[in-house]
């Protein structure tokens, strides 16, 4: 295969450190701490000088009778208070319920008479009473006085963790896990009803929702934290001003996002509770957008502007940056405006229409109707009831033409529509403004069309013309700038060897089209997609999924420029007999004709209409499905029945990681979003939008090991490329989105700023001057310079292994690495956890282990037992060798190690006629048998109920540590034992159940 190759990194410049710069003088804590309550007591806020419990309770008693106008009597506040406010049986996700759904509760009055009792005003804001309270001091398994604290009618509900500036912003968050999983809890549990958290180290500030820090620690216990999800610190929230701005130091985000109306907003209006129990906070441009549509509806109606361009407007948020959440949001709070009758979400087509129905039913089970015909649209349309209803511009079509007399158009609706593309600009957009008599519509795009890609000058082409004026603009550029999408590295190879001299346009496309399904360039492609599909991919790297399943490397999407070209790929890859699953799936557009240059990068509709399809195209799909019936046992087929569950099964398995390769025409190519695919191959010419919406298949945030989309081009698109950031970001677009070269990350290399950036090889000749691995790291200040410098060399090696340019350029052989690794592994249980296993609080403050990165290498039980069955088999002296390199794996391992004196004393156990893998599950099960009834006498534990726990939490995959289960495996306990003594047993049961768990997990 020819080539002319170009590299191109698109993403972000490095993100700054969380440690000071502003140029300010050396500022404590406490001098942070009193800065901030002045900012806030000069916004309105009420300090108060509460330290205990007992005064927390008072306060929050005369707060909830002013705000329900009633005294309560002592029997009343005692029914109040512990069956609803301090329930012991209630978790954070139950308080976390009682805040954003469940904030009335039905007293029985001492009379016998029933009262609402609320606990915030969700209508009259400024009606909720705001105070600031700092240094409380929580008695649980140990004393902790919290830095500052926001009360919300008495409840706390935002907690403010400072640190001195200079100190990494991650230790406060740090900070606030040490807090839940060791005093939230405490007393009468009233900090688990913080809904928000704000960490700061003065120069830095962010925030957070509280099931980022639940989940985050539920992760850490049950092993699972190579997936970085919503629970991790990398979703905590810079603030900005409706400009992108971000608004980092402390005392202007504290005049800002802790303004009492705002502030009260984000707890009440922007925060969405998902029917999956986690509470999601919206980012500040998603809040900007929702508040000025609403504000638009509230206008528009007042002024009587509705029906016309300044009742609606568009929202330009990058693709991937959460749209969903912010049309959802949108969509619950315009319905419930009191003069609006429908929200009506369109979606351009049927795949996104099943998507965003998934998302939506994530946020909120029933929150909208889904209708699967035209007559069901017609009778939600009719129901009062059916306040928000999703439906596809198809469907709208059809309705339109149906019942042109229906009394919907003649209501007041709000039209929000996903993806403002081509298709709501002709006889659709028409279409609605002819029937509907009193609306609003809104339009939510990442890549809007302007008259550069309009198809043409005239007619309402662009999308201000059809949706009026831009509302709220979040580009990719801010995107990547504030780590919401991915950055994404383009390599270009000229695999087309065209005639120069070809003047007639029709003449040149066919010669394109030819040379582009040449026998010998669809074989050389192949091929080289083959080849390095492991490397591009990271199938050495391994990571959890949400649901929890071990997935190993990520899955691709190859983008091709027709029928004919997905079909000539597809047979070549099942030539090849490949272990490889791939599968393709297409249908028709408009135009089956492929329309590659004409196009303004739109990625023409395909229909899931199969009965249009040509004969010999619905024959060859037809056996594509019959190969995918045969690998996942389903029973699908290309007929107009059957092929849209075709469709939605490609869809569940490429989140799941079960195909490695999708060969698509146009499908999948917008609005479909899965966090396991990482590369996008492209044989395809692609402009403007289109290209933006393709390549941002591949952005979307997993974990660290997925650094960036990788996007493979097999034509050159780096012209196209350029010319769509350029369209779709800014004047500096090109400074914050394209990156260096190979040798720029190996070498090193100095900004236009002069900022001097250490490369690869840079780092591992300090790394070998510094810490050799024949020295021993004497003193604290030694060690934490070898943490930040090898967690430096594992980031860079990361983003280095996908180029091409590193093979066989690492430096560090393989056993050096895995030795530097074990010294890291030592180090970070030494700062982690106490000689005895337990967590402990930091000795450090400025240390962050990169330990996602540690556990990327799939080092895993099969492994070492395949090397140990080499083992048996081997000389005397290899052997030796062999056990050695088994110990290094085990020890640069953080999933090993627990298990190191088993598979060690395992070892000891074979001779050259064992069966190996029997051998080990027999060992296994007698060893763990054994251990748990040892524990379980020990500490007197209930033998069954621990045995069915330990049963559960295998196969949960997590040891759960609070509610009743745990508490059924306890041993009795007088009534007067004094509660130390009994925190104390529960402390020792736990650790040794935990570690035996963490022993005894993936064996």
């Amino acid at each position: 295969m020819s080539t002319a190759n170009t590299a191109i990194i698109l993403g972000a410049t490095p993100a700054a450190s969380d440690t000071g710069g502003d140029g300010r003088g050396y500022q404590s804590e406490h001098e942070l701490e009193a800065t901030l309550i002045n900012i806030l007591q000069e916004g309105g806020y009420t300090y108060l000088d509460i330290t205990t419990e007992s005064a927390l309770v008072a306060n929050l008693r005369a707060h909830l009778s002013r705000l329900n106008e009633t005294l309560f009597s002592p029997r009343e506040w005692e029914q109040l208070f512990k069956n609803y406010l301090a329930n012991q049986n209630d978790s954070v996700t139950d308080k976390t319920t009682k805040v954003q759904q469940d904030y009335i509760y039905s007293l029985q009055r001492d009379d016998g008479s029933i009262k609402n009792v609320r606990i915030l005003d969700k209508h009259n804001l400024m009606r909720n009473h705001v105070e600031v309270i700092n240094q409380y001091e929580a008695q649980g398994m140990r004393t902790h006085r919290y830095d500052v604290t926001i009360l919300v009618n008495g409840l706390p509900m935002v907690h403010i963790e400072l640190k001195r500036r200079g100190v990494q912003l991650r230790e406060a968050f740090s900070q606030i896990n040490r807090y839940r999983r060791d005093s939230f809890w405490s007393g009468s549990g009233l900090f688990e009803y913080v809904q928000l958290f704000v960490i700061s180290n003065g120069t830095h500030t962010k925030y957070y929702a509280n099931t980022v820090r639940d989940h985050h620690l539920k992760e850490q216990k049950s092993g699972r934290k190579s997936r970085k999800t919503s629970h991790s610190f990398e979703f905590t929230n810079w603030w900005t001003n409706e400009e992108n701005q971000r608004i980092a130091d402390l005392e202007s985000f504290a005049k800002s996002f802790f303004a009492k109306d705002v502030l009260l907003s984000i707890i009440i209006k922007y925060c969405v509770f998902t029917s999956e129990s986690h509470l999601l906070v919206m980012r500040p441009y998603q809040i900007h957008a929702t508040k000025n549509i609403v504000q638009r509806i509230a206008v528009a109606t007042s002024h009587k502007q509705l029906s016309t361009t300044a009742a609606g407007g568009y929202i330009w948020h990058a693709t991937g940056s959460g749209k969903t959440l912010t049309s959802f949001k949108t969509a619950q709070l315009a319905s419930d405006h009191p003069d609006v009758d429908k929200v009506l979400f369109i979606v351009d087509r049927k795949d996104l229409d099943y998507q965003t129905m998934r998302e939506y039913d994530k946020f909120q089970k029933g929150a909208a109707n889904s209708n699967n015909s035209t007559a069901v649209l017609i009778k939600q349309l009719g129901d009062p009831n059916a306040k928000i209803i999703i439906t596809t511009i198809q469907k709208m079509a059809r309705f339109l033409k149906a019942r042109p007399h229906h009394p919907v158009f003649h209501k007041h609706v709000v039209m929000i529509f996903d993806e403002c593309h081509r298709s709501q600009f002709g006889s659709m957009h028409e279409g609605i403004t002819k029937s509907f008599k009193r609306y609003h519509i809104f339009g939510f795009t990442g890549t809007p069309i302007f008259s550069t890609n309009a198809a043409d000058s005239s007619g309402l082409n662009t999308t201000d013309q059809a949706f009026g004026e831009r509302l709220h603009a979040y580009t990719l550029v801010d995107a990547i700038r504030d780590e919401n999408v991915l950055p994404l590295k383009l390599e270009c190879f000229n695999t087309l060897q065209l005639k120069d001299d070809v003047a007639d346009k029709q003449v040149a496309a066919i010669d394109t089209q030819a040379a582009a399904l040449a026998p010998k360039r669809i074989a050389g492609i192949t091929k080289y997609i083959l080849d390095n599909f492991n490397k591009k991919t990271k199938q050495t790297h391994h990571y959890h999924t949400k649901t929890g399943q071990q997935r190993q490397g990520f899955n691709s999407i190859f983008a091709v420029s027709s029928i004919a070209a997905a079909r000539l790929y597809y047979a070549a890859f099942k030539q090849t007999q490949t272990d490889l699953k791939v599968t393709t799936i297409f249908s028709v557009t408009d135009n089956e004709a492929e329309q590659e240059t004409a196009d303004m990068g739109f990625l023409p509709d395909e229909s899931f209409d199969t009965s249009a399809m040509e004969l010999s195209s619905r024959d060859f799909l037809d056996g594509v499905i019959r190969d995918y019936n045969g690998h996942f046992g389903t029973n699908y087929d290309a007929s107009p029945d059957q092929f849209e569950n075709y469709y939605k099964d490609v869809s569940r398995r490429m989140k799941n990681r079960d195909l490695d390769i999708l060969i698509v025409v146009n499908m999948f190519l917008t609005g479909f979003d899965a966090t396991t695919l990482n590369t996008l191959w492209v044989d395809k010419n692609l402009r403007y939008h289109g290209l933006i919406q393709a390549f941002s298949r591949t952005n979307r945030i997993l974990n660290s090991i997925k650094a960036y989309g990788h996007i493979v081009c097999f034509r050159d698109l780096e012209p196209a490329t350029n010319e769509a950031l350029t369209l779709f970001s800014n004047d500096d677009a090109h400074d914050v989105v394209l990156l260096r070269s190979f040798a720029d990350y190996y070498f090193g290399y100095t900004d236009k700023n002069g900022t001097e950036h250490t490369g690869y090889a840079t780092l591992i000749d300090e790394l070998k001057a510094t810490a050799p691995l024949t020295a021993v790291l004497t003193g604290e200040n030694a060690e934490k310079n070898f943490i930040k410098l090898w967690g430096n060399v594992l980031r860079q090696n990361n983003m280095l292994s996908a180029f091409d340019e590193y093979e066989g350029q690492a430096i560090l052989s393989e056993m050096e690495f895995q030795d530097y690794q074990s010294r890291y592994i030592d180090l970070y249980d030494k700062y982690r956890k106490s000689p005895q296993g337990t967590p402990k609080e930091l000795i450090v403050d400025d240390i962050e282990f990169k330990m996602e990165l540690v556990k990327q290498i799939t080092v895993n039980i099969d492994y070492i037992l395949n090397l140990i069955a080499k083992q048996q088999h081997s000389p005397a002296e290899a052997s030796s060798t062999l056990a050695g390199k088994i110990e290094k794996y085990i020890s640069a391992s953080p999933e090993l190690r627990s298990k190191k004196g088993l598979i060690m004393e395992f070892i000891s156990t074979i001779n050259a006629d064992s069966n190996v893998p029997a051998e080990w599950r027999k060992f296994i099960d007698q060893h763990k048998t054994a251990e748990l009834e040892s524990i379980i006498a020990e500490e007197n534990l209930r033998p069954e109920a621990t045995r069915t726990y330990l049963d559960r939490a295998f196969r949960d995959g997590e040891l759960k540590s609070t509610g009743t289960k745990f508490a059924r495996i306890m041993p009795p306990t007088s009534m007067f034992t004094a509660d130390n003594i009994k925190e104390q047993k529960k402390a020792a049961s736990l650790l040794k159940l935990q570690l035996y768990f963490e022993k005894y997990t993936n064996v």
